[in-house]
């Protein structure tokens, strides 16, 4: 047995709107910032998590932890089914469902525990979490999916057919991981608030350290965006994946007016082209810019929209997040329902450590889930890595494999201490 015996939570955020690190069409001036949740228990083990967030709101975010604190304490959290069982006695909690239900502040505190949880889990089988995931049973792992309001799109049958399919060759897909890391992406070249000197500069860099793909933020201004690809196409060539992040700025003829104007400059994706909870948008902008894909998902509060998405065939590429929705239980039932709708997963990440855990979810499906790494990217931002203890390494374009037990979520001591808020020397 294992004991939840007390959380501690922080606010923690950093002041990257100072450089407009992070700037895009709906989200200016951004400081990158976490909620952040530390759960010990009486055996001495630990397990880090946190929700993502830009800024102000961050302390409504910390509430919400503390709002989970009693019903987390004194739980048994010692085997794959106690978690399962935990993420069931939070997640269908009536009074705390009904902040949602199963969306917004609440439901991404609740994921931010889940993914502490499971760091401490994978810390103590001494494993990385994508390799601890990656080798429980299909049954285990199916323990971990809610299936209310997924069995007209996928049930448990379905699910374990897709996991036990992929069980003879998870040892084969494992050792090529670790040899040959995952496909990455950069949006590091594409800040809105970058002068054209600093975006070109950054795209070249990137194509020099072996990126095949790069993304630039749009949305703005319908010409300004033009002349930005155009020049980012000139820096990189005709063979790199240029993809376009709007941001959910634009409605259905915005979107299909501003793709246009950018396919002479041969855009990969356009990302959050519309409010990211509008399905039928998604679909009708999906139909009329074809060949250039729709990609969303960063914003998808729950599984429900992700099934929505796919049943609908509104995306070409899913876009799934570890720190918006329901943590690990929620992002494995994702997965599996892109992979019984055979649509490609390139998560989101940047922002402050969602790089560090989203590649153990990537990881984890190609091993036990897709059994495959065609077309399929994940973003990287090398922003604020050297605050995490596992930090988050790219090399030639690919993720390196993470070794270091956990799910690469602590960070320093010293780094929770300088940037709190508002106390912090960061801040003061």
């Amino acid at each position: 047995m294992s004991i939840v015996s007390s959380i501690t939570v922080s606010d923690i955020r950093f002041p990257t709107s100072r450089e407009l690190d992070g700037s895009d069409a709906m989200n200016p001036d951004p400081d990158y910032s976490a909620a952040y949740v530390r759960l010990s228990c009486d055996d001495d083990s630990e397990g880090d998590g946190f929700v993502f967030t830009i800024g102000r709101g961050n302390e409504v975010v910390v509430t919400a932890l503390q709002a989970v604190e009693q019903l987390l304490v004194g739980r048994n959290v010692g085997t794959p089914h106690d978690l399962a069982e935990t993420a069931r006695a939070l997640l269908h909690d009536s009074q705390l469902r009904w902040l949602g239900p199963e969306k917004g502040v609440m439901h991404m505190a609740i994921g931010a525990v889940l993914n502490a949880l499971w760091d401490r889990q994978s810390r103590v089988a001494g494993l990385p979490l994508w390799e601890y995931l990656a080798f429980l049973s299909p049954e285990e792992l199916v323990d971990q999916v809610d299936f209310r309001y997924l069995t007209d799109a996928l049930d448990r049958e379905q699910a374990l057919d897709i996991l036990r399919a992929a069980e003879p060759t998870r040892r084969e897909r494992a050792d090529h991981l670790r040899t040959a890391g995952y496909p990455a992406y950069t949006t590091s070249p594409g800040w809105l608030g970058y002068s054209d000197e600093k975006m070109v500069r950054l795209a070249r860099e990137a194509v020099a350290d072996g990126y095949t793909q790069i993304k630039l933020k749009v949305g703005a201004d319908a010409e300004d965006d033009a002349r930005r690809m155009k020049l980012a196409r000139e820096a990189v060539g005709p063979d790199i994946r240029i993809a376009i992040d709007a941001n959910q700025r634009w409605d259905v003829e915005d979107a299909v007016g501003a793709v246009k104007m950018l396919a002479p400059y041969d855009p990969y994706w356009i990302e959050e082209p519309t409010s990211p909870d509008d399905v039928l948008a998604h679909a009708a902008i999906r139909r009329r810019v074809s060949p250039v894909k729709v990609a969303t998902g960063e914003h998808a509060q729950n599984r429900v929209i992700f099934k929505q998405l796919l049943q609908a065939g509104a995306i070409d590429v899913l876009q799934l997040d570890s720190a918006r929705v329901a943590g690990v239980n929620e992002n494995i039932a994702i997965l599996l329902l892109a992979k019984q709708f055979g649509v490609p997963v390139c998560p989101h990440a940047g922002g402050v450590g969602l790089c560090e855990l989203v590649q153990h979810l990537s990881m984890f499906d190609y091993v036990s889930v897709s059994g495959s790494m065609d077309d399929r990217v994940v973003e990287f931002v090398d922003h604020l890595h050297e605050h995490f203890v596992e930090p988050a390494v790219v090399r030639a374009g690919r993720y390196v494999t993470p070794t270091a037990p956990g799910f690469s979520a602590r960070m320093h001591d010293a780094s929770r201490e300088r940037f709190a808020y508002p106390g912090g020397a960061a801040w003061a």
